[in-house]
Formats: C-alpha cells, structure tokens, sequence
C-alpha cells in the first residue's frame, strides 16, 4: 500500500471541486446562449473580448492576446475568429501601420447580437451559482467568485 499525502490530496479535491464548477456553469451558460441566441460561451467571449478593443496605442489585441483571453490554443481562436466572420458577427483587415499584422473587430450585427446576449449570459451565470451554492462543496468556491471583482492577468 502506498501512502498518500493529506496536503495533496486536499490539493486534488480542491482542484476537483474547482473543475465541477467550472464545468457547471460554462455548461449552463452554453444552453442558455446556443437556445436564445446560437452562439457558444466561446464564441459569446470572443465577441465580448473583440467588443473592448479601442483606436489607438494598445487598443487592438494581437491574436495571441485574444487566444489568452479566451483561453484557446492560437489555432482554435483563429478557426473560432472564421466562423463569426462567416456569419457577419466579426471582419478583419490589414493595420494600417504594419501591413503584416490583421485586426480583428466585432460588426454591427457582431455588436448588437452580444448586447442581445449579454443579459442571457448574466442571467445563466447566476442562475449556475446559486445553484451550485447549494452544494456543500461548491458554495465556499461561489462565495470566492462573487467577491472577485477584476479577472485575473493571464
């Protein structure tokens, strides 16, 4: 028989924990987006991370950046970035100050489908945390979601 760490193992369930969470919501949220509105969490952050680009010094994202935020490989994102242009919701061009670099901005119809959706999206959200709050095993992670206040830097 082989010993186990106690520390580990608390280690593992916490990480357990946090994955069933994670899992619950992102799954909640994912029904409550594709029903109302035929989009995907990925795709729902994707428009939102594009939608807080800004002109100027630092305000458009390179794609690396906007893989990060949307915690998908470069590929994934660049796949996931086609799709939406194919249906109208995203368009890319050529920076005007480096011919090599491609921007990557929400459309209108991109823009008016995320303001459609944000209130879905929020409503899902919570909707996954009270619930999982119900869980004695979930509530202390919910409690240390609601008091977080900016994501953290990647």
């Amino acid at each position: 028989m082989t010993a186990t760490n106690p520390a580990l193992t608390a280690l593992s369930q916490g990480w357990c924990a946090l994955s069933l969470l994670h899992g619950r919501i992102e799954a909640h949220i994912e029904r409550a987006l594709q029903a109302g509105h035929d989009l995907s969490v990925r795709e729902y952050s994707l428009l939102d991370v594009l939608s807080r680009q800004h002109e100027g010094d630092g305000g458009h994202l390179q794609m690396k950046q906007v893989a990060d935020a949307v915690v998908l490989s470069q590929s994934a994102t660049t796949r996931l970035v086609t799709r939406l242009e194919d249906r109208g919701l995203l368009e890319r061009y050529l920076c005007p100050t480096d011919r090599r670099g491609i921007y990557t901005n929400v459309t209108a119809v991109g823009l008016k489908l995320l303001d459609e959706a944000r209130p879905t999206n929020d409503a899902a959200l919570r909707e996954a945390l009270d619930e999982a709050a119900r869980n004695p095993d979930l509530a202390p992670l919910v409690r240390v979601v609601e008091t977080l206040k900016t994501p953290v830097p990647g």
